[in-house]
Formats: structure tokens, sequence, C-alpha cells
């Protein structure tokens, strides 16, 4: 399925994606290759493992990913979004597919290429810290440009930075089963910005945190991002996390993306039922903004109304819109985009 659905035009502005894959599969088992174009790759998972004793862990998935993107992965266990992943840098090796990275081909690159990739330009945060025991905070978020080759001052001048940045310079010296969790789990994130990467994974990084401690790392990745820009993709079952930190959604099923979207598109249109009853018990109002229930004014009067702008939610516009007897007018960029009168706002949340 190709990754086709909106994105913000500001993610646009530098005129290629970071990441292109297309058509890519990753089957496991023997003669793998065989099956790519012939009857069985249509097969469901269960009937082509009776068949052929493989299993397409993902089914010709297309995306691209653009510069400053949070781009997210979803799906149960099984679905294939961390195999999908670990494709791109061909941590797991691709059955079939084509994937470049910041213009470079991954397919056709060397052992050597693909780790200067690996140290370079990609890094990745887990669920499980992998932390260094053995060593402070700062020489655990150092450890990446020791690597690399980097002198002693230069690397633990970067960490300082880095933890700094996640709030963790007074820990430098610390080890890391002094810290907590979400603790250990901002010095990963740390190590992994510091060797300033193009892109950074991570793959379900907060699964193991409480649920506090979990929605406070989703703000500091939400706010890492808007202050560096970093492009990322996050890997995460939860659907909650999922729209509230990616600007697009990738939601597997069986190794395919059965929905790419922003998250207004998957809660306010879903492809089908499975998507559907993901998107359930998620307020529409809290993530509907006026862009997706506005229309077009009908008269200059409809312009006199309040103003605000086009990406405020319908549960933060719904106390302005009731107290106007005039439409409310979406603004974008200065201009008057679309006007929302209350019908909408109740349109728009019948499905609660």
């Amino acid at each position: 399925m190709a990754g086709v659905s909106s994105v913000r035009p500001e993610l646009r502005a530098d005129g290629d994606p970071l990441i292109r894959a297309r058509n890519v599969w990753k089957i496991f088992g023997p003669r793998a290759d065989r099956i790519i174009g012939t009857p069985d790759a249509e097969l469901s998972r269960r009937e082509l493992l009776e068949k052929t004793d493989c299993v397409a862990a993902v089914r010709d998935v297309s995306i691209e990913v653009w510069p400053g993107e949070i781009f997210v992965v979803m799906g149960l266990s099984g679905s294939g979004k961390s195999t999908l992943v670990r494709t791109l840098i061909r941590l797991i090796e691709p059955t079939a597919g084509e994937i470049e990275i910041a213009g470079r081909d991954v397919m056709k690159a060397s052992r050597a290429e693909l780790r200067e990739l690996r140290r370079n330009s990609v890094s990745m945060v887990f669920q499980h810290f992998g932390l260094l025991a053995h060593r402070r905070v700062l020489d655990n978020v150092a450890f990446g440009l020791e690597i690399r080759g980097a002198s002693k001052a230069e690397r633990q001048e970067r960490a300082r930075e880095v933890l700094a940045l996640v709030g963790l310079e007074d820990a430098a010296d610390q080890f890391p089963d002094q810290l907590s969790g979400g603790m250990q789990q901002r010095v990963g994130v740390a190590r992994a910005f510091a060797v300033n990467p193009d892109v950074m994974l991570y793959d379900e990084p907060f699964s193991a945190l409480d649920p506090l401690i979990r929605r406070d790392m989703q703000d500091e990745i939400a706010r890492l991002q808007a202050e560096t820009g970093k492009t990322m993709i996050f890997i995460t079952h939860d659907l909650p996390e999922a729209l509230r930190l990616g600007d697009r959604i990738a939601i597997m099923r069986d190794g395919a993306i059965v929905q790419l979207g922003t998250p207004e598109e998957l809660v306010g249109s879903p492809a089908d039922e499975y998507v559907e009853n993901f998107t359930r018990d998620i307020p529409r109002s809290h993530v509907l903004t006026l862009r997706w229930i506005m229309r077009e004014p009908t008269s200059t009067d409809d312009t006199d109304g309040p103003k605000l702008d086009v990406g405020t939610t319908v549960r933060k516009a719904v106390q302005v819109i009731a107290a106007s007897e005039k439409p409310v007018c979406a603004v974008e960029n200065g201009s008057v985009v679309g006007i929302v009168d209350r019908n909408a706002v109740l349109t728009a949340i019948a499905g609660e």
C-alpha cells in the first residue's frame, strides 16, 4: 500500500523526503525470495505459513518520511512494525524493495557504509535502555561519540550539552542504577541525540514505564523534536501515544499498512473496520481540528466572527463557538480559510 496522505506543507519545504521506502517485503523462511510476484504472496499469513513454511512479516510497504516529521508506525504485536523499521537500516535484511535515506541507496550499501549510516545518520532508542552499568551517565551518553573516535574532551562537552537538553545535567556523574526508569530512558534518548543523527528511531521506548512517567516522556519527545527539528520514526502499539506524537501514523496489520494518515484522518475517516475499532474510544473532539470541520464562507458576514487558528482542536474551540452568535473563523497565516458553526461541531463529535 502506498504511503500517501496529507503532509504539513512546512515539512515539504526541503523538497524531498528524508526516507523513501518502496515495495518493501520481508519474508522469513525457505526460498522466501521466490514468493514475491506469485499468487502465494496474496495468501493470508496463516495460509502462507501452512503452504510454504514462510512468514510474511512485511508486505509490499511503501512510505515517505519528511524532514522534521514525527512518523509513527503503529500496530499490535506481530503486525510487522518493528520489522519494517529495522529493514530501513538493514538490521533485518529486506527480502525485496527499495530504501533511500538522505538520498543514499541503503539496499546497495556495503557493510562499511551501513556501519557509517548506523553510527552517524541514524540513532535508535529501545524499550530496554541498554545502558552500560559500569559507566557514569556522562560516559553512557558519550559512548556513540567514543565509537566514532571523538576526543574525550569533545565527546564529554557534547554529552553535557545533550544532558542539559533532556534535563539531566545534574545526573552526569551518577551511575544508571542510581536513576529511576524514566531518568534512565532520558539517558538513552540523550545518547541517541549526542551523535546528532539525521533520523531518530524509537522502538516502543516507553512500554516498560508506568503511565505517568510515560506521559512525561511523550511530552519530552515532542519538546525535543520541536526544539531540534529532528526527523523521528516512532514505533508503538498504543493509539493514544501515536495520536499524541505523530504528524502521520501508519497502522499495520499482518505486515501491511492498512491506513496511513494524520491523526485527524485516522479518527475522522477510518479506512476500514479494523482502524475504526482502534479509534472507537478516542474522543473525536480531542483530535479533530477546525481544519477538519470548517466550510467555505458564503458571505462577507461569515468572516466577522471570532477568529481561531485552523489547528485548534474542536474541544478547545467549543466554548468560543458556543458563546458566539456568528460562525468562528478558522485562520491560517493571517487569512480566514474557513468558518465553523455549532452544527459543524455537533456533527464532528456525534461519534463520541
